[in-house]
């Protein structure tokens, strides 16, 4: 093989790109692979609402929703918030994002959800649905879901600002 290689130039620079787009072919974009590493890409499929702040993406993968605490079963907020979740991400491919954390003591990755531009926490609690929960004064997007929070509760909109629920 490598006297036709040396004797037959075209056989050579035929064999190098087929092994070269084969390579690009079989390892995808290292920046996928990069994502992938992390353990959840940064775009994913939703197939399952467990709650108002934790979703199931394909694969399985748990997330939890960053920046707000939704109710539990039992609580007054607990089906809203679920429902609600779910209109906006159930089926959907929504972008996620990671702050500090990867994830939780219940291995759920930890991330800013997004469907298109806009932040699925940052609407929740605008519609009064959450509350705001943050374990870093850093925290990206920190200000912008406090203030839809506070909105929320000037305006008395939501569950968890309404004076039946929140005893206001």
């Amino acid at each position: 093989m490598k006297n036709l290689f040396h004797t037959q130039p075209v056989v050579f620079i035929v064999f190098i790109a087929f092994v070269s787009i084969a390579g690009i072919y079989l390892s995808g974009s290292s920046e996928e692979n990069v994502r992938e590493s992390e353990g959840v890409p940064s775009r994913i499929f939703i197939t399952k609402i467990i709650d108002g702040d934790t979703v199931i993406g394909q694969g399985g993968r748990a997330i939890r929703l960053l920046g707000i605490d939704a109710d539990e079963k039992g609580y007054p907020c607990y089906e809203a918030a679920k429902k609600r979740l779910e209109e906006l991400v159930l089926n959907k491919e929504v972008g996620l994002e990671k702050d500090t954390e990867d994830k939780d003591q219940y291995q759920r990755y930890l991330r800013f959800l997004f469907v298109g531009s806009r932040n699925a926490s940052t609407q929740l609690a605008e519609e009064g649905l959450v509350i705001v929960r943050f374990y870093s004064e850093q925290a990206k997007y920190r200000d912008e879901i406090v203030q839809a929070e506070k909105d929320a509760m000037e305006r008395k909109i939501g569950c968890k600002w309404t004076r039946a629920e929140s005893g206001i």
